[in-house]
Parts: C-alpha cells; structure tokens; sequence
C-alpha cells in the first residue's frame, strides 16, 4: 500500500511538471523540453526519438526542425496518384554532405537524413578514418509499389517517401566505401560500415541492411516507417 501511495505521489508530480513546462511556467532548455521543435544540430538526447515522432502528424513542426538542419531542401507539386499519393513531399539536394543524386522524400525522412548525417555517418567516419564523408551513394527513395516489389501484399515506405536505400560513401580523400562489396570484409572498412547502421538504428524507425536478407546486400533501407526494426 505504501508502495502504491509513493508511485501516486511521483505520478502527479510527474504530471503537474508536466502541465507546468507546456504552459510556460518551467522554463527548460530547448532540447531538454518536449514540446520544443527539434534542433537536428543539437546533441540527441533522451527525447530526440520522442521529438521525431511528434513530426509524423505536425508538418509545420516538421518543417521548423528541417529549418535547423543545413540540408537544401525544395518542396514538390503534391501528387494525386490513386495507390502512391504524396503531399508535403520535398527534393532533398545534399547539405554540407553531396548526394549521388538528389531525392524525394517526406519531411520527417529529410529530418531523420540530417540528423544521421550529423550524429552517426561523420562521428563514425571520423572514428575510423580520422576524415570525413563527402558524399552518400544512394539507390533511390519514392517508388509506388510493394513490399519487395510483390504483386500483392502492403505498400513499401519507398511508396509515401518515407523510406531511402543506402549503398555507400565516397570519403574526403577520394575512397569509397561500398555496402555490397565491403561489408563482408573484416577490416576497417566493414568496422565503419557497421558503425553507420548503428548510429543510423538511432534515428530511422527501420534499418536493414546485409545481414537480414539477400535481398539488402547492397545497401541499408532505412525508413520512417510506423515498425521498429534494427537488423
């Protein structure tokens, strides 16, 4: 019963900070406070999966965390394709990283883009290289069809640009790191590579990469799709 009577009293505290910060009352620093837009340049934290997810229904919060991210962005015409509809769905042109080439993508897919381009794919290739990435290789993001394009069966999050395939990286001195050809290897560059699918696993609801099937062996899918999956 005491137990009980403690687990109350923490609840309603819990809530009434709660109310306080939203209201104003509290004052926290932004990235300490759930209800400030996401700063993608800032540390994550503890609430940065919490922020995300807070995007999926807020395009204009959406579109202030984009703000902060350095990704040069440019909004497309929205598409009233019966199966593959998409609205709000923005050209990603590259950022202080360049891209193979550039892409279509939702707005929380761009926002999850920058954040691990800033706090996974650089810290990992400065750990192992001591150098940065210059450019990431890609296969494409939207595309109107099926899980592993099936005739029958649910809409892939390639289908409402949520989901973009990563095949691999070209360094500052002119190396690249290839998905297809290096992850099998047991060297430095297989270390990087599974370095960036951890740190991608962080920020993408969905990370797949050569180890869950033959049909990824030559890039990570990653999505922002509603499932949580790290393989």
């Amino acid at each position: 019963m005491r137990f009980l009577r403690v687990l109350l009293v923490l609840v309603v505290m819990l809530g009434v900070a709660g109310v306080s910060v939203w209201r104003g009352w509290i004052s926290l620093p932004p990235q300490w406070n759930p209800w400030a837009p996401l700063d993608v340049k800032a540390e994550p934290n503890l609430l940065t999966r919490y922020k995300l997810m807070r995007l999926r229904d807020d395009p204009q919060l959406c579109e202030q965390a984009l703000s902060s991210s350095g990704l040069r962005v440019a909004p497309q015409a929205d598409s009233p394709d019966a199966k593959c509809p998409l609205d709000d769905a923005l050209r990603v042109q590259g950022g202080d990283v360049a891209l193979s080439s550039s892409f279509l993508a939702s707005c929380r897919l761009a926002v999850s883009f920058a954040l691990f381009e800033h706090h996974a794919l650089q810290p990992a290739a400065q750990a192992v290289y001591g150098q940065a990435v210059t450019r990431v290789d890609h296969l494409g993001s939207f595309a109107c069809r099926n899980v592993y394009g099936r005739e029958n069966g649910r809409l892939s999050q390639h289908a409402t640009a949520n989901a973009l395939d990563i095949a691999g990286f070209r360094l500052a001195d002119g190396r690249s790191i290839s998905v297809l050809k290096d992850w099998p290897k047991d060297n430095q560059d297989a270390r990087f590579l599974r370095q960036v699918r951890d740190g991608a696993c962080d920020v993408f609801s969905v990370v797949l990469g050569p180890d869950y099937n033959a049909a990824h062996r030559n890039h990570f899918h990653v999505d922002v799709g509603p499932w949580w999956v790290c393989r």
